[in-house]
């Protein structure tokens, strides 16, 4: 257990840094700038978020979306303090995974590590995706139409071909389905086959995650300037975006203000995350910094600012030009100005998109390597992971393998999938740096750098805004509340109720709708998800409970209930915890604000995903108890 644990010092780090700074081999050029690194933060931040994934944030909680904003800039504020400290105090590469071997000892810093690995590596795959969507768009409206089953993954082709085959079957027409799952029914049953597999691969995505890998590969001054040139492009079209769209906002269009009240809000928290992943990504590049302890910290801080200004402006100039419900969309921007037939607008955003997204790939993939580079240093990854490129001055090895991991699930995985795995793996990261601060802030024998995290002492704050919490909660949904520590069985909702349905099944309830409400179901066009979707929560509750169907297709009950509450229940425990150690310890306020905002982002992600997480994190477990912990050069020591 003591091997578990054990911990590397500042000293021994920076130690090191200055060993290797001496050898050509293990030395990293210092091109960057605090304007280079706000250039890298605002090109990771703004990217997908803004020109794909607020789209369905801005859907799910109308113009209240900002708040959303607010709230998860805020948790990245907290969790950018925390980063900018231990970035200042250790000022190499790693990033969280460096900071976490200080703080916690190897076994964590193994496991954040890991996590980062996925947060990057994953994070390129969404933002790749994206980029996919936006490049074929922009080539349809050049008169360039690629077959679907070349320009979409396999995940969504599949499961879009089977929900719109159940749809169909339940009365839908075919030009009633979503765009989406017209393509994705049209791309699978056009794409080759050999047997029962279908040939479905999103083969832009795995062009531009090669050109970026090769660009990333010839050296981080080259990296910079095309990362410089992207961000003036994509800041030039969002202020455009901005100063036309305003003089087309209908401000009737902003009432309802929050019209699916603060649980459509919060649905929205994975997709508004995931627009602020990417400022962590330049504490990676310590080592190519000219000043990092006095750049670092500034470079979090501007982007963060600047793109929480930008997202809140864009989200209410969208829901100001077009109302909430039509922008759950791939391509929210380029959408609006065609919906106003401003197409030559349209156009230029399509076309910025392109180098916005360009712009994140290449930071995510700057970070990757870097991270492997560091383990390897350590020893918990092999020695040619951190060989260092002669000439480009790049961890060249690592480098290649971050491509090729990266290019091939970008060729079957699907878009909200890989979205909520970043988003989940990433807030993990920023929940144990916040958490490292806090352990550190007692140590009186670690070198400080140039910045610290401001204490706010939380003996006395801590548990008033527990307790303040608490009862506003049960205050203003207090039937929610009620029914989730009583564990309430929650009816299924429309579509998804449809869609387990079976032809024989769909058939049933159709005739037994016709008997007694024949008329409104013929209003509905004779489509049984519109005739559910459209009945108030009380008819739809009576008709579940009249449906002869399994019970699992209508109710989730007891422990299929239970099992989705999960994370929220290690949210509360941890807080509780919190609170405790806060009153017995004062913990610093800004830290312990970090893990609380982004353990309760990671509470409103789907169970299905912190599975996914826990198997990854297994699978990290299963390398480092065989490998890694026997190769570790503080095992060696």
């Amino acid at each position: 257990m003591k091997h578990l644990f054990r911990k590397k010092t500042v000293h021994s780090i920076l130690a090191q840094f200055e060993k290797d700074s001496e050898n050509s081999e293990h030395k990293l050029s210092r091109h960057l700038g605090v304007r280079d690194l706000t250039a890298f933060g605002i090109a990771a931040i703004v990217g997908a978020g803004i020109f794909s994934t607020i789209g369905q944030a801005s859907a799910d909680g109308g113009p209240g979306v900002i708040f959303l904003f607010l709230f998860t800039a805020l948790a990245c504020g907290f969790a950018a303090f925390c980063y900018a400290e231990f970035a200042s105090m250790v000022p190499v590469s790693g990033s969280a995974y460096t900071y976490s071997y200080v703080a916690f000892g190897e076994l964590f810093a193994w496991i954040i590590g890991w996590a980062l690995i996925m947060e990057y590596g994953i994070g390129n795959i969404t933002v790749a995706i994206s980029w996919s969507d936006y490049f074929t768009g922009l080539l349809s409206g050049m008169g360039i139409d690629l077959p679907g089953w070349v320009t979409m993954d396999y995940l969504t082709s599949n499961r879009g071909f089977h929900q719109a085959s159940a749809l169909l079957a339940s009365g839908k027409s075919f030009d009633k389905l979503t765009p989406q799952l017209q393509e994705a029914y049209t791309a699978w049953n056009s794409a080759p086959t050999l047997g029962n597999f279908h040939f479905v691969l999103d083969l832009p995505a795995l062009g531009i995650i090669i050109l970026i890998t090769w660009l990333v590969y010839r050296g981080m001054k080259e990296s910079r300037n095309a990362s410089n040139f992207m961000v003036v492009v994509k800041l030039a079209i969002i202020l455009l975006v901005i100063a036309v769209g305003v003089f087309y906002v209908d401000t009737d269009n902003w009432d309802p203000f929050a019209p699916n009240g603060i649980r459509g809000i919060l649905k929205g928290v994975s997709a508004v995350f995931f627009a602020y992943i990417g400022f962590d990504a330049i504490s990676t590049t310590a080592e190519e910094c000219k000043d990092p302890q006095r750049d670092l910290p500034r470079g979090m801080m501007y982007a963060i600012i600047i793109c929480t200004i930008l997202y809140i402006m864009i989200s209410l100039v969208l829901t100001g030009m077009v109302n909430y419900q039509f922008l759950a969309v791939g391509d929210p921007l380029a959408f609006v100005f065609q919906t106003l037939n401003l197409k030559w607008l349209s156009g230029i955003i399509a076309v910025s998109a392109i180098f916005a997204m360009a712009s994140v790939l290449l930071v995510f993939q700057m970070g990757q390597p870097r991270i492997w580079m560091s383990m390897s240093r350590d020893g918990l990854l092999p020695p040619r992971f951190s060989k260092i490129h002669p000439r480009y001055k790049t961890p060249s090895f690592a480098t290649i393998i971050t491509g090729f991991i990266t290019a091939v699930p970008a060729l079957f995985l699907n878009l909200p999938t890989v979205t909520d795995l970043c988003s989940i793996g990433t807030l993990f990261a920023f929940v144990l740096v916040c958490g490292g601060v806090l352990q550190l802030q007692e140590k009186k024998d670690i070198p400080r750098g140039k910045f610290k995290t401001p204490y706010i002492n939380g003996r006395l704050i801590v548990p008033i805004l527990a307790i303040t919490g608490t009862i506003l909660s049960f205050q203003m949904n207090r039937d929610n509340v009620m029914g989730f520590f009583m564990n309430s069985p929650e009816h299924i909702g429309a579509t998804q109720f449809v869609t387990k349905l079976n032809p024989a099944e769909s058939d049933l309830l159709i005739s037994s709708i016709k008997s007694y409400d024949r008329d409104n179901f013929i209003a509905n066009d004779s489509d049984l998800e519109s005739y559910l979707a459209n009945l108030s929560t009380v008819n739809y509750i009576q008709f579940l409970e009249k449906a002869e169907v399994p019970e699992n297709y209508k109710w989730l009950k007891g422990w299929g209930a239970f099992k989705y509450k999960i994370p929220m229940y290690i949210f509360l425990l941890v807080c509780m915890f919190l609170v405790f150690r806060s009153v017995t310890h004062k913990l610093s306020l800004i830290p312990v604000l970090g893990v609380v905002s982004c353990l309760y982002m990671m509470a409103q992600i789907e169970l299905k995903n912190w599975i996914g997480f826990g198997i990854w994190l297994l699978v990290g477990l299963l390398i480092y108890f065989t490998y890694s912990i026997k190769k570790s050069k503080l095992a060696l020591k």
